[in-house]
């Protein structure tokens, strides 16, 4: 289980040196809404078309992916039951925590695990490109249409277009469905830029833990608790029964597919309640508590599957 662990002390690291710097003070006054805009509107843009320039498109087309696509529909549908029978919040706050729930952490967890313990990138390659294309996409959308005031048909279909991070999801599906060679002057900035994407989401989430505690009253404990568990115990479950009994999916692939449903909440979901300032705490806390949760969730799935 090196790849988990290698994982998670990278993860945990980078959070840790955004706590300390903004309990220092020495980034001054809401460095962490600064930083967590610019990874939204400039790094993760650029990082999202340099890994997707390079992507095999054709891993859209495959059971494994269609186990993960199903486990997280139920995944969102259970929670959205859940919010509307126990938590009545209002659409902003349902959406990030129904993706809270089933959105996993497939680049920073995702990967180190994939090369670590699948033992290939392959298996989270379509699950990203699933979470960049649809889920994020989808989500951004309805966020967008539900905080602006406005809502009409052509905003709902054209406002997720003028999102920075879906236009460059966007151009590097292109690139990469049409064998589009992209000169190394214009790709090698774009490499740069996008490499401080992971650091500066990573650090603007430390820096959002100082002087908070999780789960304090009043902050949505019940939605935490919920997303939490959706997230780290019943989307492998879903998963497996899904991948194994509808798909036929068996061995490794099987190991695979649950193992990367177990993933924690991606950060990603914490910059966008950020960025909409809806749902921020409970995003943060689920983010944390899922990363944490996701260590002996891994260690029994592997132990059981591998």
């Amino acid at each position: 289980m090196g790849g988990v662990l290698v994982g998670f002390s990278i993860i945990g690291f980078v959070i840790l040196v955004g706590y300390i710097v903004e309990r220092s003070g020495v980034a001054g006054e809401n460095a962490g809404r600064v930083l967590n805009r610019i990874a939204f509107f400039v790094a993760t843009p650029a990082l999202l078309f340099t890994v997707l320039a390079h992507a095999d498109v054709r891993v859209l087309f495959s059971s494994f992916l269609a186990t993960v696509l199903c486990s997280v529909v139920v995944g969102m549908l259970l929670y959205v039951l859940l919010a509307r029978l126990f938590f009545r919040n209002g659409l902003p706050e349902t959406v990030l925590g129904a993706t809270s729930a089933t959105y996993v952490n497939a680049n920073n967890i995702g990967l180190p695990v994939a090369i670590y313990v699948l033992g290939s990138a392959q298996y989270v390659a379509p699950v990203l490109l699933l979470q960049l294309l649809v889920f994020a996409p989808i989500t951004l959308g309805i966020l967008d249409a539900s905080t602006s005031g406005r809502v009409s048909v052509r905003g709902i279909l054209t406002q997720p277009l003028r999102n920075p991070m879906i236009i460059a999801s966007i151009l590097g599906v292109i690139v990469a469905a049409l064998g589009i060679p992209v000169p190394e002057a214009v790709f090698a900035p774009l490499d740069i830029i996008g490499g401080a994407a992971i650091p500066l989401v990573l650090m603007s989430f430390g820096m959002s833990l100082h002087g908070q505690r999780l789960l304090q009253p009043g902050t949505g404990r019940k939605q935490v608790v919920a997303a939490s568990l959706i997230k780290v115990a019943v989307m492998p479950v879903i998963a497996y029964l899904i991948g194994r009994f509808v798909f036929g999916i068996t061995g490794p692939e099987l190991f695979a597919v649950v193992t990367v449903s177990a993933l924690p909440t991606a950060q990603n979901i914490f910059n966008f309640a950020s960025r909409y300032d809806r749902a921020v705490v409970v995003t943060r806390d689920t983010v944390l508590i899922t990363t944490i949760g996701a260590i002996p969730a891994l260690v029994i799935i592997a132990a059981l599957l591998a």
